[in-house]
């Protein structure tokens, strides 16, 4: 019988800020990384330790957006980070609407 996994903790701001720029720069220019992703580059692939990251993590891209350091796209657009909804993923600025390759 394998013994559960402790949960680990939840990394701060920093770590996800510092998780989500890694991945975009990893990337390279026009291309998109889902939250998932970044989730997942911190605590490893147990849905149960990364999905506790993912309110965390969209409050650290919500406030990366807004400060001009990310962009946040549902459906390949741009969307406001105060109002969005759904499914999204994590750009760098300047990728053109439209031309999400990932």
């Amino acid at each position: 019988m394998t013994q559960p996994t402790s949960p680990r903790p939840v990394p701060g701001a920093a770590a996800l800020r510092a998780a989500i720029l890694d991945l975009l720069n990893a990337a390279g220019p026009g291309k998109s990384i889902s939250p998932f992703d970044a989730a997942r580059a911190l605590v490893g692939s147990d849905e149960k330790q990364w999905s506790r990251l993912m309110k965390p993590l969209r409050a650290v891209a919500v406030d990366m957006a807004k400060a001009g350091e990310v962009e946040i796209r549902r459906k390949g657009k741009i969307v406001d980070p105060a109002g969005f909804r759904g499914v999204y993923r994590l750009a760098l600025p300047g990728l053109e609407p439209g031309q999400d390759t990932a």
